[in-house]
């Protein structure tokens, strides 16, 4: 989605995620696809509840959101639980467009993370939820994702199973 020269918009959008999927959240709270001006709203920070973030600079996450949203256009959808003045949820999807099983969709989880604070409120499984069912309605044929052992029970709520290993390559920049 372009921005149609307004300087905040959204990654894509709201209609894509049914809503159904806000249903369980605590009042006050909005669940949607993450805004070029989430920066300020914490996006980050929540991130850092997960994994190291790194030195971001508010142009660099724009030029990287806008990227997303016209070059990756239709393979990023980013969801955000906002409490009304921060983000403290959020979940990726990135979708993978197939030339096998009859040019199948497969969308791939990432960046999963709830806020500390705000543990313990249902906010994952809200996310998640959301991502499904936006993936069922792209006509995504499966999800994956990768976690640690510790998370294993939680995805299974959330009706995934255990697939496989992970491998993975890493290269030092």
């Amino acid at each position: 989605m372009a921005s149609n020269g307004s300087s905040d918009y959204a990654l894509f959008p709201q209609s894509m995620i049914p809503t159904s999927a806000s249903s369980s959240l605590p009042e006050g709270y909005t669940l949607r696809p993450l805004r070029r001006s989430d920066y300020s709203r914490g996006f980050l920070t929540c991130l850092t509840d997960l994994t190291w973030i790194g030195d971001i600079t508010e142009s660099a996450f724009e030029e990287r959101f806008d990227w997303m949203a016209t070059k990756g256009k239709d393979w990023y959808y980013c969801i955000v639980v906002d409490d009304g003045s921060r983000i403290v949820a959020t979940a990726t999807m990135i979708v993978e467009r197939k030339f096998i099983h009859d040019f199948t969709m497969v969308a791939h989880v990432e960046e999963v993370c709830v806020a500390a604070s705000e543990q313990g409120k249902g906010l994952g499984l809200i996310v998640i939820q959301a991502l499904n069912a936006t993936a069922k309605n792209l006509g995504v044929g499966k999800l994956i994702l990768d976690c640690s052992k510790e998370n294993v029970k939680f995805y299974e709520k959330c009706g995934y199973s255990i697939a496989g290993q992970q491998m993975e390559l890493k290269y030092t920049n």
